[in-house]
């Protein structure tokens, strides 16, 4: 029981610092573009085998 009393708040905190984290990488424009890297990768393969 007296774990309890040190596991509790600590996984408050670290749920929070997670939120945290995850509010920044919005703000940050983390997951704005989540398609463009799979296509610049194609088509730089493309571009490569042209010139």
């Amino acid at each position: 029981m007296s774990g309890l009393i040190f596991l509790i708040p600590l996984a408050l905190l670290l749920g929070a610092i997670w939120l945290v984290a995850f509010l920044w990488s919005l703000r940050a424009g983390q997951y704005d573009d989540l398609d463009g890297a799979a296509w610049r990768i194609l088509d730089e393969d493309q571009d490569r085998t042209k010139g």
